[in-house]
């Protein structure tokens, strides 16, 4: 489940052990998750927060390394694994299927291994440069690189990262709950009833949950609810095994070609199916006639080329966003160091990138050329009422729907930092800020014509910041020039990542200017 800040990350802090006693039990997963949360939001309930970033991490003196100076790190090896596998796991692993769709086997097998390689040397330059300086914030190495503008730079992208992350996760809610509502009711959507408008939905658990929970003054207070305390985060990343699990066990349950849920004679409720066609609904599931896929998109394609190809990249890209998360879970890991953390960071992402291509490729062959920018949305062409996915569909509504307070305070943080940067906490602010973000979202969500508008533009401008650009400029402004001068082969190799990041860019906006242009963009709702 999108980062994000992940898009599923909440963690609290604990106290600090001795590093010297060896006696100290070990904590249970809970507690560890716990320990990092309020590290990476601690100072949301600092009133001297605004303070220069120098106050932050201590001088390199005595010829010493830096080190964080706050913060003795207490979370295991494994747990660091799971917390940054957490924040990599997102809702893009929904779109990777219609990815592979439109590229092909092997070529999104490719462009997935390009990026998730990138994206190891990404967090490689983060390390090396935060090790120089012994920051522990992605803004804030920003700041030691380039002053305040490199601090914005990283904010706004972050923040934008953040804002895309929530939009996925609304439009997930506008276009799963009205089928899951249609599923418990076995409900005539052509009655016009506003409980099966996926617009009018959106906006009542906005107001109802996520807006509440958003308006908490402080994190802790949320994350102290019986509810939210420390779950969120497993329970999240379950989802997504969990609904990764139920792609591949239906690979082998629905036949190709495969019946699409048409017709009924004997029916007395009609269902609109996402090819736009009318479908009447047995509501003891027997169907008389439907609508057979043609054998011929039953193979599958190695590779292939087409106008949607351009979103491949940044659905890639904004699936495995991380990088605003690293320094953090870098600064809670036990006994830390470089090559430690690389290590994780390597596994999390080898984790994530099986479970991508897993996704990708089972929901690719089962669906083949009519899978939809949202795989799970495309099941309900078979049956509506499948329980397996209505059990996945409510696992993913629930932790998306929590996940969304979390992602709004630092995207709130942010904007307060920016346009209000020596005030201190304000009620209506507080609130202004919340309800204007939500609105804006919504707007976005109801407005947008499906979540592939999002996963590209997000993945093509926000992303490729993250990922390439800004770590290689961080590393080769911050690392001495004593130590690796400019035509030295790290720094040129980095230079090079960024300019990777910024062809990246171009290109994929360019293309997916090109495909909004000529009207490509607004068909894709089925494929």
């Amino acid at each position: 489940m999108e980062p994000i800040q992940s898009e599923m990350s909440i963690l609290v802090n604990g106290r600090t052990p001795d590093p010297e006693d060896d006696s100290m039990p070990m904590k249970t997963m809970m507690e560890e998750e716990q320990s990092l949360h309020f590290l990476m939001f601690d100072r949301l309930d600092d009133p001297e927060s605004n303070l220069a970033e120098n106050m932050e991490f201590l001088p390199n003196s005595g010829g010493k390394k830096p080190r964080f100076t706050d913060f003795e790190g207490k979370t295991s090896f494994g747990m660091s694994v799971f917390n940054l596998g957490n924040a990599i796991m997102g809702s893009g692993i929904l779109g990777l299927a219609y990815a592979m769709s439109n590229t092909g086997i092997l070529l999104f097998l490719f462009l997935l291994t390009a990026v998730a390689a990138l994206s190891c040397y990404s967090i490689h330059l983060l390390l090396k440069a935060s090790g120089v300086v012994g920051i522990r914030a992605y803004e804030q190495l920003g700041f030691r690189a380039f002053g305040t503008p490199g601090k914005m730079a990283a904010g706004i992208s972050i923040t934008l990262q953040n804002i895309g992350a929530m939009s996925s996760y609304l439009f997930i809610i506008k276009s799963e709950f009205p089928l899951v509502i249609q599923a418990f009711l076995k409900a005539d959507t052509n009655s016009g009833e506003w409980y099966l408008n996926g617009n009018y939905l959106v906006v009542l658990v906005t107001i109802s949950v996520i807006l509440p929970l958003a308006l908490m003054k402080q994190l802790g207070e949320l994350l102290s609810s019986p509810c939210y305390l420390g779950y969120t985060s497993g329970f999240s990343l379950s989802c997504m095994v969990f609904f990764l699990t139920a792609v591949i066990y239906k690979k082998f349950q629905i036949p190709c070609p495969f019946e699409e849920f048409s017709a009924n004679s004997t029916s007395h409720s009609v269902i609109p199916v996402h090819s736009n066609a009318s479908v009447l609904v047995d509501h003891a599931h027997h169907y008389d006639n439907r609508h057979v896929v043609d054998d011929a998109h039953c193979t599958p394609r190695m590779f292939t080329v087409n106008s949607q190809t351009a979103y491949t990249i940044p659905i890639l890209a904004f699936a495995f966003v991380c990088h605003p998360e690293v320094l953090p879970i870098y600064t809670e890991l036990r006994n830390p160091s470089q090559r430690k953390m690389q290590h994780v960071s390597n596994i999390s992402i080898f984790i994530m990138y099986s479970m991508y291509f897993l996704a990708a490729l089972f929901g690719y062959l089962t669906f083949f050329e009519n899978v939809e920018a949202e795989l799970l949305h495309t099941y309900s062409r078979i049956d509506p009422y499948d329980t397996l996915i209505l059990c996945v569909r409510l696992a993913v509504l629930t932790a998306v729907t929590l996940t969304v307070p979390i992602v709004l305070f630092p995207v709130r943080r942010a904007i307060q930092q920016i346009i209000f940067p020596n005030k201190t906490f304000n009620w209506i602010r507080h609130i202004a800020i919340a309800v204007i973000l939500l609105t804006c979202i919504n707007m976005l969500v109801i407005f947008a014509p499906n979540i592939l508008g999002i996963f590209g533009i997000i993945g093509a401008t926000s992303a490729p910041c993250l990922i390439f650009i800004f770590p290689a400029i961080f590393y080769i402004r911050i690392v001495p020039k004593d130590e690796e001068s400019l035509r030295s082969t790290p720094k040129v190799m980095a230079a090079c990542f960024a300019g990777l990041g910024v062809l990246f860019m171009i290109m994929s906006l360019s293309f997916i200017i090109i495909d909004w242009t000529t009207g490509g963009g607004s068909a894709v709702g089925g494929h």
